[in-house]
């Protein structure tokens, strides 16, 4: 079936002809023929001989008529005819081919210089009459064919090496704009239809989008349905979500269910470093797309060209070759002419950066938000993973499922894959549930770094880090469960406390203030025990800075900020200049990010220092298993008291709060 879709995808490309390959080089050799044939012809079979031979055998005995210079390099002798008998020169007088006679010349001498050759010839005849002495006459004469050859050569060379880089370039990139003659079309890749082999059975998780996207699918395929009541097929739809959430997988998916031919491009191939290549593109797309209608086009990664104009502009101060891409882009889905029968999707994860122009109805008049999946769409996934690997009968998907709060599609299909090669590498018969476990721990923090050599003290320090995430984290009911604690070094980090986000939109005041302690509790447990910190607790402060500005400038935790969001979902404010506050604004909202981390450490050292007790003990179940559970851990501070109905956790992914160490 691939092979086929190559077949129907290249249909409308020019293929590259070996006939005519051929062809071009039978007339190469017919030209070197025709070239070379006169020369053959105009040759002689004079003999080659030297100064010495021809002063002593030929010219004592008189016998020479004539001397012709040729171009000053070459003497040709003339034998006078009557020695034509003479057994001394016979042989001479008979041309190679055909014994015919020979008319001349008989002999040639190449000569140094023509001056060098009259002195030696005037000194050899000094003692002959001026009547009997040789005339010798001087004559230019050029080989027209090779005059000829030697200038078309090089034209012929270049071509020949031009038609082999044409044929390359078109051969390696594939598409119709590989060949440079070609670099004003489209490079789509056209899909005929029942030609491709992913379905709507598999993508999971999207139950919402389907529903939309089969209702386009039916319009194509039954267009009276519809229209009947006087409904209009949609122009176009946009698929925005987070990357790995399945968009172009469902484009795949379209296509294979559609059954209309289905153009896929990317957007950045619409952009090329030549003035109005861009729009050429694009007109060429929507025109291949008009003969083949009714079908849909495909547009990956819409962002590379559907930006808001004017920014690149105004930075610049000239005009972009994006922004005339997405004019004619805009032109041609809703414009003086008419795209009946032809649907426009899209798909980015970026699109607070797109024009408004585009998103407007007429032009995009759905847009489907894909989110990460949340419990039972992950349990489905997992299913559509796990067909073709060959798994255990005990395999708990919801197990699994449970462990991957706030994952994407991408992420389970990347757990799969790597459950099954750690199988692979240990032999394995089955994937069991341990190399789905491990697998989890690779995909999230990286590879485990057996050969990094930790010293004693480092270990130690690092046992206690942990252990203050994990105590603060287990004290304080608004935190995220924990569900391991680690000091095995994975990736760039040395240790890790393992949370299981519970799957909720909404956080509280408290939970935001509370997840700063924990953040914080490996250097105050640092603090505590050692009396002095360590550079370790660099990724927990870069995370509790950036949660403490987004309580104060985001959602309007701080009393002294108000309730007052400096936040911009438009993402308008990412590329300006000026900021969306004063200087006055910005020093006071920097004082109280200061004042609420201080606030925060001190109230997780005040916590530490009353259960210092438990703090030691799991540091040193931490130094001597490197790897606890939530069971060890409450067998030491005992059950966990449960959050009270209201205080609303986090949904964010399993991020471990990592010790990053000296790295």
């Amino acid at each position: 079936m691939n092979g086929e879709n190559k077949n129907q995808a290249g249909k409308d490309q020019p293929q590259p002809s070996r006939r005519g390959w051929r062809s071009w080089w039978m007339l190469y050799l017919l030209m070197l023929g025709i070239l070379l044939i006169p020369s053959f012809f105009s040759g002689t079979d004079a003999r080659e001989i030297s100064w010495q031979q021809f002063e002593e055998n030929i010219l004592p005995k008189n016998a020479v008529e004539k001397i012709v210079i040729v171009n000053n390099e070459t003497a040709e002798v003339y034998i006078k005819k009557e020695f034509a008998k003479d057994p001394r020169f016979k042989d001479v007088f008979t041309k190679s081919v055909g014994n015919a006679v020979n008319q001349g010349p008989h002999y040639a001498i190449t000569i140094g210089s023509a001056e060098a050759f009259e002195r030696k010839l005037e000194e050899a005849q000094k003692n002959i009459p001026l009547s009997q002495k040789i005339d010798v006459t001087y004559i230019k004469r050029k080989n027209w064919s090779w005059d000829i050859f030697s200038w078309l050569l090089p034209l012929i060379v270049l071509f020949v090496i031009w038609n082999f880089v044409l044929r390359r370039s078109t051969s390696i990139g594939g598409g119709a704009n590989s060949n440079i003659f070609n670099f004003g079309k489209s490079g789509a890749t056209l899909v005929e239809k029942e030609k491709s082999n992913v379905t709507f059975d598999d993508v999971a998780g999207l139950e919402e989008a389907k529903t939309e996207i089969k209702e386009i699918v039916d319009f194509l395929k039954n267009p009276d349905t519809y229209t009947r009541l006087g409904a209009k097929i949609p122009k176009g739809v946009i698929l925005v979500g987070p990357p790995g959430t399945g968009k172009t997988l469902l484009a795949k998916a379209i296509a294979g269910e559609a059954q209309v031919p289905f153009f896929s491009i990317s957007g950045s191939e619409f952009v090329e470093m030549f003035v109005g290549v861009g729009a050429s593109r694009v007109r060429d797309l929507f025109d291949r797309a008009k003969e083949k209608a009714p079908c849909i086009i495909f547009i990956d990664e819409i962002d590379a060209i559907g930006r808001s104009r004017g920014k690149g502009a105004f930075l610049s101060g000239a005009n972009d070759e994006r922004e005339s891409t997405l004019n004619q882009l805009l032109t041609e889905m809703d414009g003086f002419s008419t795209n009946s029968g032809v649907i426009v999707l899209a798909a980015t994860n970026r699109a607070d950066m797109l024009d408004a122009a585009l998103l407007r109805p007429g032009r995009f008049d759905r847009h489907i938000y894909l989110e990460l999946p949340n419990q039972s769409e992950r349990e489905a996934i997992f299913k559509v993973h796990l067909r073709p690997i060959k798994t255990e009968q005990d395999i708990d998907v919801r197990f699994l499922v449970a462990q991957t709060p706030g994952f994407s599609g991408a992420d389970i299909a990347n757990i799969c894959n790597e459950a099954a090669l750690m199988a692979a590498r240990k032999k394995k018969s089955k994937v069991e549930r341990q190399d789905f476990l491990d697998a989890i721990d690779r995909v999230v923090a990286g590879l485990e770094k057996k050969s990094k050599i930790i010293s004693p003290e480092e270990k130690k320090i690092i046992a206690y880090h942990e252990a203050g995430h994990a105590v603060t984290s287990w004290l304080l009911t608004s935190v995220d469960p924990l569900a391991k604690v680690s000091i095995i070094p994975r990736g760039k980090s040395l240790g890790a406390a393992w949370y299981l986000p519970e799957e909720k939109q909404l956080r509280s005041k408290k939970a935001f203030a509370e997840h700063l302690c924990a953040t914080l509790g490996g250097r105050a447990a640092e603090e505590i025990i050692f009396g002095d910190v360590s550079s370790g607790a660099l990724d927990d402060l870069e995370k509790a800075t950036k949660e403490a500005y987004t309580m104060v400038a985001y959602y309007g935790f701080d009393e002294l900020i108000g309730n007052t969001s400096f936040y911009d979902s438009t993402g308008q404010h990412d590329t300006s200049i000026q900021k969306p506050y004063s200087e006055a604004t910005g020093r006071i909202i920097d004082e109280q990010v200061r004042k609420l981390i201080s606030s925060a450490y001190n109230d997780t050292k005040s916590l530490l220092e009353k259960n210092k007790n438990g703090l030691i003990q799991i540091a040193g179940l931490l130094l001597q298993k490197e790897v606890i559970y939530k069971e060890d851990i409450e067998k030491v501070l005992g059950k966990r008291t449960e959050a009270k109905t209201g205080e609303w956790a986090s949904s964010a992914k399993i991020i471990p709060a990592a010790f990053l160490g000296n790295e």
